[in-house]
């Protein structure tokens, strides 16, 4: 509450002491002020926000005892020292400005109050929902800075019965997640290396301490090393130590150490890289210099870092230096990098042209602390092909668990079906096919599927009656809307995440455009095909080359 003479900084409070209660004991009592939640601010009319004096008022109940603050908005601060104003996103979008002007914090309150909350141990998760602009770039300063996460829900509805599921399958995910607290974690490496860059959501106390209120489970941290003196030895060490807090409060701390044995020839640095890893860690350098200077400059460097690296191949490995005929080469381990960073490169993070800023910069937030596995899922999305799947596929796996498979089968565990190229040649016009993309799930159906295939997975005579849009799968019984349903639901379990994707029903261009409901005639289905067709990203658009394309183009550059 704030007082009478309006001072944001004089605000009353219950006492902290007051606060902290013992569950068991309080238990009614405390699900009774949750149950009546809805209730109190039911008739209010009032459309201002002040949420820096909601952040004080927080702070102040947590100061002495740390904890966490979870914030959900659906409109945009518009009093007090948080205020914040609808930029203009009309003259700067998909411009050299951009990057400045839209994607960086327009208030300093944040940061700066993020850095008090950090050293008071506490962490700050945002909860965005809103239909409107809410400035996702300066509010993702207070998780940023206190190892939190920004959860962003554009074009959020209320009375959308997936838009609800969703919110509150994350946010119960969320309240229920597994953390550690008041967590502090150091790098050391041998001598010759040294740590010289981190990045990932937390505060640097020092140049070697990363302070983290709170250490969550979906989260990664990537730590850039350099080379400055000669290293003498067969094998280097790295051990990372983080001592930590658990929920029972016991202080712990764990320690992993990692031995990488040193070779002076470069073919064998060629061999033992981690194509993923290093997607990983050109995709923050990406970050930090689209905020730092364009996203034009980002762009220029992903494609820069793909022609050095092979390149140096071409020149220093590849035996005979070979003529320009000859295709492209790189060691196995490295072959799928140059559709990775071209995937990044077209990614709603980077991509060229008009992007809303809530979205890209809800995007960057995501690159920047994606653990690696769903990092490579955000970039180059996952397709499963339905329609022809094996017919194990969909269905508890019954054998002995075996991790060797492309795809790790587990006993008891829904089996996938392996993924086919992000490409619209792999999509057949009669198919089906499921698209992950992190954000979304995709159920694409093509517009001459056969008739059984829609009676079977959506209950209706043809996929003329199919209904496009955000919906869930009718539950048939049926063994393929089972299997179908199954494979969804695999998909959506995301270990370790809290996320739960809306699935979009699709119907794609059949040999006679027409004959799909007029979907030429309506622009939202239209869109809906767009925006899934986006995900395929070997394709060529309108901005960037298709991936073969892209690999003919690099050969050039490199032969010249």
């Amino acid at each position: 509450v704030i007082t009478p003479d309006n001072d944001e900084d004089n605000l009353i409070i219950p006492s902290p002491d007051d606060l902290l209660v013992n569950l068991k004991n309080s238990r009614l009592n405390i699900e009774k002020l949750l149950n009546n939640f809805t209730s109190f601010f039911l008739d209010n009319q009032s459309t201002d926000f002040d949420l820096s004096s909601g952040l004080k008022s927080g702070f102040s109940l947590l100061e002495k005892i740390g904890g966490k603050m979870i914030v959900i908005s659906s409109t945009m601060p518009n009093l007090g020292k948080g205020k914040l104003t609808i930029r203009d996103e009309v003259s700067v979008s998909g411009k050299a400005k951009e990057s400045t002007t839209l994607l960086t914090s327009n208030n300093s309150f944040y940061k700066s109050f993020a850095v008090d909350c950090n050293k008071s141990q506490i962490t700050v998760d945002m909860f965005l929902a809103s239909s409107s602009y809410q400035d996702v770039a300066t509010l993702s300063n207070l998780p940023k800075f206190t190892a939190g996460q920004t959860h962003f829900y554009p074009a959020w509805n209320a009375s959308n019965l997936e838009d609800i599921t969703k919110f509150n399958k994350e946010l119960s995910n969320h309240l229920s997640m597994e953390i550690n607290l008041e967590a502090v974690m150091r790098v050391r490496c041998s001598d010759g290396i040294k740590c010289q860059s981190y990045f990932g959501n937390f505060f640097s106390r020092s140049s070697d301490l990363l302070s983290f209120p709170s250490f969550p489970r979906d989260q990664s941290y990537v730590v850039e090393l350099n080379i400055d003196n000669d290293i003498r030895r067969n094998v280097v060490y790295f051990q990372t130590a983080v001592l930590h807090t658990s929920t029972h409060g016991d202080r712990r701390i764990r320690v992993i150490t990692l031995a990488l044995p040193v070779s002076k020839e470069l073919k064998d640095i060629y061999a033992s890289a981690d194509q993923l890893s290093i997607t990983n860690y050109y995709s923050h350098l990406a970050i930090e210099k689209t905020l730092n200077n364009s996203l034009d400059s980002a762009r220029d460097y992903l494609n820069k870092v793909i022609i050095d690296i092979l390149l140096v191949y071409k020149k220093e490995i590849v035996a005979g230096n070979v003529g320009s005929s000859s295709p492209l080469q790189i060691s196995t381990n490295l072959r799928m990098l140059p559709l990775l960073l071209q995937s990044l490169i077209k990614n709603i993070s980077f991509r060229q042209g008009t992007v809303p800023s809530d979205h890209r910069s809800s995007a960057l937030n995501k690159l920047a602390t994606l653990p690696i596995k769903e990092l490579i899922q955000f970039i180059y999305p996952s397709i499963y092909s339905l329609h022809d799947m094996d017919d194990e596929c969909g269905l508890p796996y019954e054998g002995e668990d075996n991790y060797d498979e492309i795809i790790p089968k587990i006993h008891g565990e829904i089996i996938l079906p392996e993924c086919i190229n992000a490409t619209f040649q792999s999509l057949q016009k009669f198919g089906l096919y499921l698209i992950q993309t992190i954000n979304e799930l995709f159920l694409y159906v093509g517009g001459d599927a056969l008739p059984a295939l829609a009676q079977d997975v959506f209950g209706v005579n043809s996929v003329n009656e199919i209904q496009p849009g955000k919906f869930e799968l009718p539950e048939l019984d049926n063994d393929m809307n089972i299997r179908v349903r199954n494979i969804i639901n695999k998909a959506r379990q995301g270990k370790g995440s809290i996320r739960y994707e809306n699935l979009y029903i699709v119907i794609g261009p059949s040999s006679n455009e027409r004959g799909v409901g007029g979907m030429e005639m309506n622009r939202d289905l239209i869109a809906l095909r767009m925006w899934c067709m986006s995900a395929l990203v070997e394709d060529r658009t309108a901005n960037m080359l298709g991936y073969r394309e892209f690999l003919s183009q690099l050969k050039d550059k490199i032969n010249a």
